[in-house]
């Protein structure tokens, strides 16, 4: 399956357009997150992707609600849920776990254990997309260091997925990592092609 994936578009059209015009050679496309930007632009910046809505999956981040995302798009919204797409399982978590520092436009955060209650019932999946990395893997921010998820780094060990794709800390867009047999990365507003 030929996948192209991408995190953190912050209403940034001349990435999202990239991403569609990418998207024809794709058989599915991953959003991992923070489409919009302070929880503002969602709709109109969202219509873009209707044409590719049959073969799309997406998470939301911290700069969207899941309902949000679910009332801007066509596309179907993972968040703590998994599907099954051409035959791999894919499950999804958006918000940034943990919460980050109270902001005025209001994060869309879950804390460690509001993950790990949704993501506890989900037994496997061949692909998690988080918008928030693992704790420890492609979640280095600048001056925080590692802002990475508990939650999402255990139901990674759990289900041992081939790849998780996060985003969410822009100072390690495009890194990559391995948990177990698990390759990370975190991808990013840019084309990212994955073969699987």
């Amino acid at each position: 399956m030929r996948i192209l994936a991408f995190s953190d578009l912050h209403l940034d059209i001349p990435a999202r357009d990239a991403i569609l015009a990418a998207a024809d050679s794709a058989d599915l496309v991953i959003g991992a997150g923070d489409f919009a930007a302070r929880r503002q632009g969602l709709q109109p910046f969202m219509a873009a992707f209707g044409p590719i809505a049959h073969k799309a999956l997406f998470v939301p981040g911290n700069n969207e609600t899941a309902e949000e995302l679910r009332g801007a798009t066509g596309v179907p919204v993972l968040h703590g849920a998994a599907v099954d797409f051409g035959g791999i399982r894919i499950a999804g978590l958006g918000g940034a776990v943990p919460p980050l520092p109270p902001l005025p436009w209001g994060s869309f955060d879950l804390t460690e254990e509001e993950a790990q209650g949704m993501l506890a019932p989900i037994a496997a999946a061949d692909i998690l997309v988080s918008h928030s990395p693992p704790k420890g893997t492609c979640d280095r921010h600048a001056q925080l260091g590692p802002i990475g998820s508990d939650a999402v780094l255990a139901a990674t060990r759990r289900m041992a997925p081939r790849l998780l794709l996060c985003g969410h800390v822009h100072d390690d867009w495009g890194a990559r990592g391995r948990i177990g047999p698990t390759d990370v990365m975190n991808l990013g507003p840019s084309v990212n092609r994955i073969v699987i």
